[in-house]
């Protein structure tokens, strides 16, 4: 805990260099392409701008926000979660809008549905549940603290989403929150941001308790790792950064990347496995990293499952048209057996996009492209992260699973399989060892989108927390008194 004398201290270096630093503010929106009306204008900031030229001083205040809401009850906690969550409601569209023109990723509409499905399913202080034991020895009490200020790493992929979901469940916890933005997402992300400082503030809340540094650089984002007064980093991103951040000595929440297979068996409802695949690998363009990635088929019905799947948005080439795809959408080809970076030009980009440059015109209502391959293709080992999925034709649902197996990587993400026998299912649950795993729905229903349970897009396979919520974001606390207070 922070003396009287070395909080004032803080106060007046932040002051200063606020005072000192240029001040980001959130342009006008972009003109809107064909493809879409813009969404209405946005709303002014009526509580100051809570983004820092610095990290030591988003840090510095943070931690005066986050020791100001010690002292505040839980009921006022309570409804800064409220305000966040109706705040990211009223702005999703302009949210979506911005991320969508900025990254030139995925689809504005899907976008949408990521900001709606994160303000209202993550998770907040209701999860966080004290438990008690009484015996002869006495009463114990556990339950959930703070750490005090977390370092949040946004990606590109999900820019404002991410923000949603982190905010409600670190805030829920008990936590501020100084956020890096990808810097190819920077203004959409710190607007989400300011936007969720809007909320606490209305809520009764500190200002700065959620914040952003206003020119987010790797160098910025180094520096968080390494800050004495975050106390926990929450990555999501790519290899490079969650290493970075389990390498820094800090407690770590890790969100890597994910290859999720979809393995379909003779059992399943084609019908409706290839209408969810179609929906689930097109789903923002595939940039999400629970989207289905590749699918394994047992032969006798693969050629009925391609045929769903054309029938529910799906365009499928051939292997002569995938051989000319693959120079534009890889960065380098590689050969048979290894994975390959994606060229970034068409990550995100809609289906029609792709096709374009092998000369087939098709419109937006084209979702995904199909293609089927041999198991070893690159486009099965790679993240593609774009929507196109390769299909593999396998003997049975073993040898679909063993492959799986090998596709994920070992990221132990998600998979998905669509069967009707419990054997096939409970086999490839027990193999894929994976955070997620859907059976019989499209890859997001892991999310909470369309399936039971709460959501979040900081899914932290790396470090083992999963699915994160309120408590991944907290420390457990005891506290005995022996000997006394039970009262049975």
């Amino acid at each position: 805990m922070l003396d009287d004398a070395r909080i004032d201290a803080i106060v007046q270096q932040v002051m200063a260099e606020l005072r000192q630093g240029e001040r980001v503010r959130h342009g006008p929106l972009p003109e809107p392409t064909a493809a879409a009306q813009p969404p209405p204008p946005t709303p002014s900031l009526r509580h100051g701008d809570n983004l820092f030229p610095n990290v030591d001083s988003a840090v510095a205040a943070a931690r005066i926000a986050y020791l100001q809401l010690f002292e505040l009850p839980l009921s006022v906690r309570e409804q800064m979660i409220a305000h966040i969550r109706r705040v990211m409601r009223e702005n999703a569209q302009v949210l979506a809008y911005e991320a969508w023109q900025e990254t030139g990723m995925g689809r504005y509409e899907d976008k949408i549905q990521k900001n709606l499905l994160n303000a209202n399913k993550t998770p907040g202080t209701e999860i966080l549940k004290p438990a008690a034991w009484s015996g002869d020895g006495g009463l114990t009490l556990v339950e959930y603290a703070p750490y005090g200020v977390i370092g949040a790493i946004i990606p590109s992929t999900n820019p404002t989403s991410t923000v949603i979901c982190n905010s409600i469940g670190m805030v829920a916890a008990g936590n501020a929150v100084v956020f890096n933005a990808h810097p190819g997402a920077r203004a959409s992300s710190n607007h989400a941001v300011q936007l969720v400082n809007e909320g606490i503030v209305e809520a009764g809340g500190p200002p700065n308790l959620v914040c952003g540094v206003a020119e987010p650089t790797i160098e910025s984002a180094q520096r968080i790792m390494t800050h004495p007064d975050v106390q926990l980093l929450t990555v999501t991103g790519g290899e490079g950064v969650v290493q970075a951040a389990m390498q820094s000595g800090k407690r770590a929440v890790c969100a890597g990347p994910g290859n999720p297979p979809v393995v379909v068996d003779e059992t399943a409802d084609l019908e409706q496995a290839g209408r969810d695949i179609v929906r689930g690998a097109s789903f923002d363009n595939n940039i999400i990293c629970v989207d289905e990635k590749e699918i394994f088929a047992v032969g006798s019905i693969a050629d009925d499952l391609k045929r769903v799947m054309r029938n529910h948005g799906a365009h499928e080439i051939n292997s002569r048209q995938l051989e000319q795809l693959m120079k534009a959408i890889f960065a380098q080809v590689p050969p048979a057996g290894q994975h390959g970076a994606m060229n970034k030009a068409f990550i995100g980009k809609n289906a029609n996009v792709l096709l374009k440059e092998i000369g087939v015109d098709v419109g937006d209502e084209v979702r995904l492209v199909v293609v089927e391959v041999e198991r070893d293709h690159p486009l099965v080992l790679s993240e593609q992260m774009m929507p196109i999925v390769p299909l593999v034709r396998v003997r049975d649902a073993d040898e679909g699973i063993d492959l799986a197996k090998a596709a994920e990587h070992g990221f132990r993400h998600t998979a998905v399989m669509h069967s009707k026998n419990l054997d096939h299912l409970s086999r490839m649950a027990r193999v894929m060892d994976c955070s997620i795993f859907v059976k019989n729905g499209p890859a997001f229903a892991g999310v909470g989108y369309g399936g039971e349970g709460f959501c979040s897009f900081t899914i932290a396979s790396p470090t083992g927390e999963g699915i994160t919520n309120p408590i991944s974001f907290s420390r457990i606390r005891r506290c005995v008194l022996k000997d006394a207070f039970r009262i049975v």
